[in-house]
């Protein structure tokens, strides 16, 4: 199914989160190109999102701080494809979540169960990175 046929939800409906900034990452959602797919590897899970760049990327790291393997990023299909059934057929659905990343957005194209877990991840990423910010942010400056 070509992505133009694909219903995503208008960016800022989504669990009323304020509309998408980003003209990047509306232009992604709105795109009828395969390109705008990007697929995120994080531990056995493949992945395909939709987003700008920018987006895609940071998302993505924040994912990665919920790891102790590598993450990675790829902007092509994956090799031997998406192992997740549900996951391949997860374009097909017409409601996909949008995940609010700084003034952008990621659509998170899986299954329920793998949507589920990378949103974990995402928000633990999040947490983690507010933890690590304000442990540096709030340690005195002591001299030895």
């Amino acid at each position: 199914m070509p992505a133009a046929d694909l219903q995503y939800p208008e960016p800022g409906a989504d669990e009323g989160h304020p509309p998408v900034q980003c003209d990047a990452c509306r232009s992604a959602f709105e795109s009828d190109s395969q390109r705008a797919i990007s697929f995120l590897l994080l531990d056995q899970l493949t992945i395909p999102v939709i987003s700008c760049d920018d987006h895609v990327e940071r998302f993505s790291s924040v994912c990665g701080l919920t790891t102790d393997g590598s993450i990675d990023l790829l902007h092509h299909h994956p090799a031997g494809g998406i192992r997740c059934p549900g996951c391949r057929l997860a374009p097909h659905n017409a409601a996909q979540p949008m995940i609010p990343v700084q003034d952008g957005a990621v659509i998170v194209m899986a299954c329920p169960e793998h949507q589920s877990k990378i949103m974990q991840r995402f928000q633990t990423g999040l947490q983690t990175q507010q933890f690590l910010t304000s442990s540096v942010s709030s340690t005195p400056n002591t001299s030895l």
